[in-house]
């Protein structure tokens, strides 16, 4: 049964929706050569780990269908202060197998149903988190390799246009542009109608690339081409790491035993990454635009999804003042609204927001079933509480349709 929050004009669509990965999501299609290398899953101390580089990665517990979830919701407050560090490991109590519809798409279809969601974008929880750590080691083939494998595995399990309501979204990596254009033309072929990058500057064979550089022009040029949305959904970035090192040396390191040289472990325990987080994104989204990629494709599309939205307002200042720095055919502030859809946070202010950003570039989206996600995607109605009814049936449904259904 629907909620009072549900509208009139019918179900919602959920941009930012995720399963669970399963054990050999990255392994099960890979070449058998890179047995030994790239990401590892193995029992350590009688539980399913990452390993990387030869060595655990601690970023994440293990696979989702072989360690405790938290339930949906389950600590929303953390991002906001409510809920301390401690608590955040507690809260981690639901068994996998208790709910199929974490790692099924028949059964996630059923639990959409009741829950008033028409259609989805399905993103990965952890796939989004372990390219950067797998770059970090140092063999991008291998990186390259377990994301293509990741790819196979997502089409074959959930699909990229599943019944036309789940949107499973592939992982493209830029490390390689070849394979990058054709992983694309691989994905569009299968039906994909969304897919998502890592923010940040692409990591190849010769070093660290901008992801606007005209390398990758056969990428986007294919994403123009079939109207594919191009997302950015928030995870790790190992790009970073230069910023980081120059944070370290102007104020030093926290004496917490953090160990620079140990690139994996300082992504994990630096006291710098959140301190950048909402910088980074607002970096990556002006190079889009400072490098031109939107004059060059003038029908791309890009959604930049659970970043929040925060950043948007300063960005929009930058790139007014961008405009006084280059010959831009059109204003840079008028390029990321017409080409760039923002999903906010559930805390984030929609009527600030929308005096910066207008309604028809946001989208709704409830990380469900996350535990920094919302308990119930529909609870997003609440946000949207002071917006009229129009604005709030583009947020809630019409903006993600048009971007996936053209």
């Amino acid at each position: 049964m629907l909620d009072a929050h549900q509208p009139e004009f019918g179900t919602v669509f959920d941009a930012d929706n995720h399963y669970w990965e399963a054990s050999d999501a990255f392994t099960r299609h890979r070449d058998p050569k890179f047995g030994d290398r790239g990401l590892q899953v193995r029992e350590i101390d009688g539980q399913k780990r990452y390993v990387l580089g030869g060595q655990v990665f601690e970023g994440l517990p293990g696979p989702g269908d072989a360690t405790l979830r938290p339930a949906p919701g389950a600590f929303l407050g953390y991002f906001v202060g409510k809920i301390k560090g401690t608590e955040f490991v507690e809260r981690f109590d639901v068994e996998p197998a208790d709910r199929p519809d974490w790692f099924n798409r028949d059964a996630r279809l059923k639990v959409m149903d009741s829950q008033g969601v028409n259609a989805c974008w399905l993103f990965p929880s952890q796939a989004v988190v372990l390219e950067a750590p797998m770059l970090a080691t140092g063999d991008i083939e291998a990186s390259v390799a377990s994301v293509q494998a990741f790819n196979r595995w997502l089409e074959e399990d959930w699909g990229f246009a599943y019944q036309n309501r789940i949107f499973a979204v592939p992982y493209m990596t830029l490390s390689d542009p070849d394979i990058a254009a054709a992983e694309m033309k691989w994905a569009i072929e299968r039906g994909a109608r969304v897919v998502n990058v890592r923010h940040g500057p692409a990591v190849t064979k010769d070093g660290l690339k901008s992801p606007a550089n005209p390398m990758f022009d056969r990428f986007w040029a294919l994403a123009e081409e079939a109207q594919v949305t191009v997302s950015f959904h928030a995870g790790a970035d190992y790009s970073s790491m230069q910023s980081y090192a120059a944070l370290r040396e102007m104020y030093g390191e926290m004496p917490d035993g953090s160990n620079p040289e140990d690139k994996i472990g300082y992504m994990v325990g630096s006291i710098f990454p959140p301190m950048l987080k909402g910088r980074q994104i607002q970096d990556f989204a002006y190079i889009l635009v400072a490098h031109r990629l939107f004059e060059r494709f003038p029908k791309l599309r890009c959604a930049f999804v659970e970043n929040g939205a925060s950043w948007v307002p300063p960005l929009l200042y930058a790139l007014e003042m961008l405009e006084h720095t280059g010959n831009y055919k059109q204003d840079p502030r008028e390029q990321f609204i017409e080409h760039c859809w923002v999903v906010p946070y559930p805390e984030d202010d929609m009527e600030q927001l929308v005096r910066h950003l207008p309604t028809n570039r946001i989208i709704f989206g409830s990380d469900w079933p996350h535990g920094e996600g919302l308990v119930h995607p529909r609870d997003f109605f609440r946000n949207v509480e002071g917006l009229s009814d129009a604005d709030v049936q583009r947020i809630m449904r019409d903006n993600a349709r048009e971007l996936t259904f053209v």
